[in-house]
């Protein structure tokens, strides 16, 4: 797959997201949202095309004010996906210098001095999901944080940042495929907890994804000179390693990654996640370039093959998980098993998956 090639799809998804979805993304402060966002503002990047540009400021624009507050944002739910979404305010404020951005990212950081912590020090997921460390949550709040810590000065906060890593990496590790559970809950009182080990019963592939991006994202602000660079860098070398051992024939990864009941299916979320990650992990040189180039076009190929549909001026992304969790107590239904990782709904062009991919297709290095 041609590097052009890639940006021709690029800007054909980008365009059905646009149409699918105007004048603005949502008028719901969603992290997925802001993921592609994220990817629409690559395209614009290689493009100069001004309509990408106004449509990331437009959909921002409906929820921050000049004073920098949030339409329809609560720091007090104690939700840390709300966190993602300041990285398109610092975009923007890179972009247009405009005040009301950054008092818009200071708000979101004000959340996370108050926000409540498992015994560990990790981050709630949600207030709602107390004691539960969620993989999930390293991507919506530690790029944030990491950023924030470089491009407003606060380097201490580096410190805390790798601290997040290394408790959830621990709390979530999977001896039996050394692989990640989806969320652990150190309480080990939850009902989709292993009541040993507090983790839940499987490896989610959109989990892992989040975390694989994570590492890979934290790492663009953090201070070659910081010890724990090293430590995560070794941490994505871990978690890589064993990720491409459940990659299929066909180049992409299952629902479920380290099984093969016949309900699992393939799902393009986490694979277009897996290939972002590698794809810059080894345009950093974070990982061996020898190692994984095949690995990464044999991913970017199979995501092709399996999940890219073309009609006309559009793209769509096939075979999305349009949604997981595990809880909270008053919904059983979310309980970690593959039977509920099997019959959440699959869709196109969910935002989850739409991001990472045009993530990858902008800055793909073959």
């Amino acid at each position: 797959m041609s590097k052009q090639r890639f940006l021709e799809i690029a800007k054909k998804m980008a365009d059905t997201v646009m149409k699918d979805n105007s004048p603005i993304i949502s008028k719901k402060w969603q992290y997925d949202c802001g993921l592609t966002l994220l990817g629409i503002g690559s395209v614009y990047e290689e493009t100069n095309d001004n309509r990408y540009f106004d449509y990331i400021k437009e959909s921002m624009d409906y929820f921050i004010n000049e004073d920098g507050t949030i339409n329809t944002y609560n720091p007090t739910v104690y939700n840390i996906d709300h966190i993602n979404n300041g990285k398109d305010c610092f975009w923007l404020y890179n972009k247009t210098g405009e005040e009301k951005y950054i008092k818009a990212v200071e708000l979101l950081k004000s959340q996370l001095k108050t926000h409540p912590r498992t015994e560990s020090g990790a981050y709630f997921h949600k207030l709602i999901y107390p004691n539960q460390i969620w993989l999930d949550g390293l991507f919506m709040g530690e790029p944030f944080c990491a950023q924030y810590a470089k491009e407003c000065n606060h380097p201490e906060n580096f410190d805390d940042i790798v601290k997040q890593f290394v408790i959830a990496e621990k709390a979530t590790y999977e001896p039996r495929c050394g692989l990640y559970a989806h969320a652990c809950d150190e309480s080990k009182s939850a009902f989709w907890a292993d009541k040993a080990t507090g983790r839940s019963l499987n490896v989610w592939g959109r989990s892992c994804g989040w975390f694989c991006m994570a590492i890979v994202d934290v790492l663009d602000f953090m201070p070659e000179d910081h010890p724990g660079r090293q430590t995560l860098i070794n941490m994505y070398n871990k978690v890589i390693s064993n990720v491409v051992k459940y990659q299929d024939e066909s180049g992409v990864w299952y629902q479920v990654l380290d099984n093969r009941r016949s309900d699992n299916y393939k799902e393009s979320t986490c694979s277009c996640m897996f290939a972002y990650s590698m794809n810059k992990a080894i345009k950093m040189g974070y990982i061996d370039e020898e190692t994984y180039k095949p690995y990464l076009l044999k991913a970017v190929d199979g995501i092709f093959n399996e999940f890219i549909r073309i009609d006309g001026d559009y793209a769509y992304l096939k075979n999305c998980c349009a949604v997981a969790g595990l809880g909270p107590d008053d919904n059983h239904r979310r309980d970690g098993s593959l039977d509920y990782y099997f019959s959440e709904p699959i869709t196109e062009n969910d935002c989850k998956g739409v991001g990472p991919f045009l993530l990858l297709a902008t800055n793909y290095i073959y």
